[in-house]
Formats: C-alpha cells, structure tokens, sequence
C-alpha cells in the first residue's frame, strides 16, 4: 500500500510539473506552414509575373511555400475583396493594385485601401504619353498645343473607360488647365489593342506605361513624349519628365504592393517587411523586374499606407474632374 501510494505520489507530481513546462512552450515562429499570394488579375499578365518572383524569392527567406493564386473578376473587386476578407494570420496575403484606389470611386465595391495592412509596395509603372512615330509632334508641348487649340479633336485609347490609361491623360490635363474632356476617350480592352489602333491610325494617342509600349517603341513604330513620373525610366532615359516639359508636377503610374488583411499581428509584419525588403533588394527580383522593363518603387509599412492614401486621393480628384466618381 505505501508503495502504491508513493508511486501515486509522484505520478501526481509529474503532471504537475509537465504541465507548466508544456504551457510555458514558446509559440511556433511565423510562418510554420505555406502563404498564398492572391492576385486579383488573370495570369500571364505583368501583376501575376510580378506577383510570381516575389513569391519565389520569398519562399527562400521564410523557408515556406509561397503559392500565386488568381483570383479574377469585377474589374479587380473579386481579388481585392478575397485579400481583405482573408483570415488576418499571415497565411494569405495579397498583391493589390492601383485599382483598389480607383474602384471605390467608380461605385464598385465599397472596399478601399484602408481595409488593408500595408506591408510592401514594390513595383510603379508610370504613363507615358505615346503617339505614333510619324506624328507631327516633337515635343509634349506641340501636343497639348494641338489639344487646345482644337479641342474634341484628338482620340486617346488605352485602357476602358474611367481605366488607369484614361484618368492619366484626363488628370495630365486637368493639372494643366486643359478641359480633361478636350482628347475624346476610345474604351478598349487594354494598351496592347490600344496601340495597335494607334499605329492603324484610328487613335492619336495612348497613355500608357513604357513596358506595355516598348515593342513598338524598339520596332520605330512609336514614339513617348514624356513620362508622367518624378524621374526618367531606366528603360528609356532619353524620354523627359511632365514635369521637365511642361512644369507641371502631375504623376500617374500603376502601382503594385504585397498587403495583408486589416489586423494583421505586429509579430507577422516584423517578418514579412524585411524579409520582402530583401526580396525587393535581390539581384533575382532586380534582374527580373529590368529585363521586363517593369518600374521599381520601395515604400514599406505606414509609408507604403501614406502612398496608397495619396493615390487613393488623387483618383478621386481626378474622376470627380471628368464626372466619372460616383460619391
């Protein structure tokens, strides 16, 4: 009996024991199973290239799976919406858009930047103002000298109505002092079918970003006037600013960003902005982006929710000029 009991005894006093050391166990370190990246674009379109080296060098600095899933639909409000209404644990992230500071205003979602934690912008194309090569403008200014002094005249194309291609030509305008309405917009189902209108001479002009141009540029079938961006493009530095031409510091450009949903875990973004940042700085996502002709821009954390903020404000300035915003 006395042996039972001391035996009793201690089994008692191991759980006790056992217990506190198994609570006191710290938490598996994020991320202890794979991510997925949710693109809000169909594939094989530059969001889901870029979305895809991303993902492939991130695998090799969280040492997890890193999947790209396309989730298409409602001009970018079907893969927004699944980014924002994801599980806020750092499993399911998102590459968010432009678009997300656009749709709002269009009355398509009542989803906006703010329903997101911002993690990591980490790609900017800005518009470029194309024309085809045999047109009789040298300059931007001979442009929007042709613009005012016939308005209604000229046709842009580009992307569909209310589009980014559209409000960057329309805003250039508007900053200038020019009717937003004075190039009269074609709807098209993008640049590519844009510029190939363009140089068959049903459109004047197509405001669209440099790698979506670069093909006809190369072949000497078309010509950029300026960039609407801070700086000169890497990929064709003899092209000037807005700015340089015409003083006027408007800029416009589509933009990409890894984001998590609202509430993400401050332990999860202290893993996620350097490791992206790593990501963001490695020869394999600086090689990639370059040989693409793709833009790069770095803003991390609350810098990267001011640029959305800025753009988001932008966007409704801009459509409520030429009576596209809905609110």
């Amino acid at each position: 009996m006395r042996r039972r009991s001391l035996l009793a005894f201690a089994a008692t006093a191991a759980v006790g024991i056992a217990v506190p050391l198994a609570l006191a166990q710290p938490a598996a370190a994020y991320p202890e199973r794979p991510i997925t990246i949710i693109v809000p674009w169909g594939a094989g379109g530059g969001t889901d290239a870029t979305a895809r080296i991303i993902a492939s060098v991130l695998e090799g600095e969280l040492g997890q799976s890193v999947s790209v899933v396309n989730r298409t639909g409602g001009s970018g409000v079907v893969g927004h919406t699944a980014i924002a209404e994801a599980e806020p644990d750092g499993y399911t992230l998102g590459l968010a858009t432009v678009e997300i500071t656009m749709m709002h205003w269009q009355g398509l979602t009542d989803l906006t930047h703010e329903g997101y934690t911002p993690l990591a912008l980490m790609n900017e194309d800005p518009a470029g103002v194309q024309v085809p090569v045999d047109a009789p403008y040298d300059t931007l200014q001979d442009l929007l000298d042709a613009i005012e002094a016939d308005p209604g005249v000229l046709h842009a194309s580009g992307t569909g109505q209310g589009g980014i291609w559209h409000l960057s030509i329309a805003g250039m305008l508007n900053d200038l002092g020019l009717d937003p309405a004075a190039v009269v917009w074609v709807p098209s189902e993008g640049a590519a079918p844009g510029l190939q209108d363009m140089v068959a001479g049903g459109v004047d002009v197509v405001p669209c970003s440099l790698p979506e141009a670069r093909s006809l540029i190369d072949a000497g079938r078309v010509k950029s006037l300026a960039i609407m961006a801070e700086q000169r493009a890497d990929l064709y530095p003899d092209i000037p600013t807005l700015e340089e031409e015409t003083g006027s510091s408007w800029t416009m450009g589509a933009w990409r960003g890894i984001v998590g949903p609202a509430g993400l875990p401050q332990e999860v973004i202290d893993v996620l902005v350097p490791a992206l940042e790593t990501v963001y700085n490695s020869d394999e996502y600086q090689e990639f982006m370059a040989a693409q002709g793709y833009g790069i821009r770095w803003a991390a954390g609350e810098d990267f929710g001011a640029f959305m903020a800025q753009s988001d404000e932008s966007m409704g300035e801009v459509m409520a000029a030429v009576g596209l915003a809905k609110q």
